[in-house]
């Protein structure tokens, strides 16, 4: 039940993320914005959601991840309802729109790994946190095409409406369904209750290969999860809702493989491969492979073959799930939320950066060759640091 609300929570924060991807194809149109100006709209809401990731992390691992998820989801599906009168206010209040919908969905996540440390045993951790992580790729399966057809048949404002509802209703039942408490066994503690080590977090190095391999994971991320229908739409000219739907399909390749790679993981563990070696393996397949397909991606000649070789990058990306996302957990599970708020602050750069730039390139070349081949290389940096740095043994007690 919680790890299933955890994916729902995840769920609920990318729909309401992603709607505004296909829905600025027509905004665009209305406003008059460039693909510039597109780019900083798409780019603003990691504004707010890097600011609050460690106070996040900080907060769930002091007063636990029910309160701090909870209120998270209110407060994030209110901004979401607010968004269309402030984009037709004006394009600052806009960007402010987006930027509290970040402030709010930071807990999203550090809240969720807090939630698995007390409530799923050791040996089914990968499975669970690729479990509620994998809610980011059903969440965008449903978002794009449901977004593309609502703004069809009623408008861009109405999936923002729609989409705040949902994580309303989800704040009811999370609020009777779950309990204050754990169902496994804490951490054992010292009698007095140490503070956070911060030092120790931020000097060991096994933390910094995943700063790093989220960063360079979140990169493919953010800029697939922004430009995807886009991309769709100018290379070959479908109409918005084809573009949702074609945008779709890697996103259910990415659920799926993300929840193999979580019980493959495990059960590799299980049998007596060493943390270190599946971490290792997977995170580097991973990105490794989602970099070979993206530079295979200009090669398309056709909606079909583009959103093939789609499939292929956010597919073995998803294997990251069980690589680097969970392995804070083997390095220091009393502390794997502070290291996914420390992390994820550093990875959301990527959604502000990355998806600028972009947007930049695209307007500069009129293709997406350069930010493909960017991406690619920026994945590859990432394994490479993670089959040097990177453990499973556990560094900080």
């Amino acid at each position: 039940m919680v790890v299933f609300l955890c994916c729902a929570a995840v769920f609920i924060s990318y729909i309401d993320r992603t709607n505004i991807s296909v829905a600025s194809i027509a905004m665009k149109e209305q406003f008059g914005w460039t693909e510039t100006t597109k780019g900083f709209v798409l780019s603003s809401f990691f504004v707010g959601y890097l600011l609050l990731q460690v106070v996040s992390g900080t907060l769930a691992n002091r007063f636990g991840g029910k309160v701090v998820l909870g209120v998270a989801v209110l407060w994030w599906s209110l901004f979401t309802m607010l968004t269309p009168p402030a984009a037709n206010g004006s394009l600052s209040a806009l960007i402010g729109a987006r930027i509290a919908l970040g402030l709010g969905e930071a807990a999203v996540f550090p809240a969720s790994v807090n939630m698995v440390g007390r409530w799923v045993p050791v040996a089914k951790r990968s499975r669970a946190v690729a479990f509620f992580v994998s809610g980011l790729s059903l969440g965008t399966l449903v978002s794009l095409p449901v977004t593309g057809w609502l703004v069809r048949e009623y408008g861009w404002p109405t999936p923002f409406y729609v989409f705040a509802i949902v994580g309303f209703v989800w704040v009811a039942v999370w609020a009777v369904g779950v309990g204050n408490g754990r169902g496994v066994e804490a951490e054992p503690v010292p009698a007095e209750r140490p503070q956070i080590p911060w030092r120790r977090i931020l000097t060991t190095p096994g933390v910094w290969a995943i700063v790093v391999n989220h960063f360079c994971g979140n990169w493919l991320l953010y800029v697939l999860l922004a430009w995807l229908p886009s991309y769709f739409k100018s290379t070959f000219g479908v109409s918005i809702t084809n573009a949702g739907l074609l945008s779709a399909a890697p996103w259910l390749a990415s659920f799926v493989m993300g929840n193999v790679a979580g019980h493959l993981s495990d059960w590799m563990i299980n049998r007596g491969r060493s943390p270190t070696f599946v971490r290792k393996l997977i995170q580097a397949t991973s990105l490794i492979g989602a970099a070979l397909f993206l530079l295979l991606v200009p090669t398309a000649s056709s909606p079909a073959a583009g959103m093939l070789l789609m499939c292929g990058a956010t597919g073995t990306w998803a294997l990251c799930t069980a690589g680097y996302a969970v392995n804070s957990f083997d390095i220091a599970p009393r502390y794997a939320d502070v290291i996914w708020g420390i992390s994820n602050t550093v990875a959301t750069v990527p959604g502000i950066v990355g998806v600028a730039v972009t947007g930049w390139l695209v307007q500069r070349t009129g293709a997406y060759s350069a930010p493909f081949f960017l991406t690619a290389a920026v994945g590859v940096a990432g394994a490479l640091v993670f089959l040097k740095f990177g453990s499973g043994r556990r560094q900080i007690d």
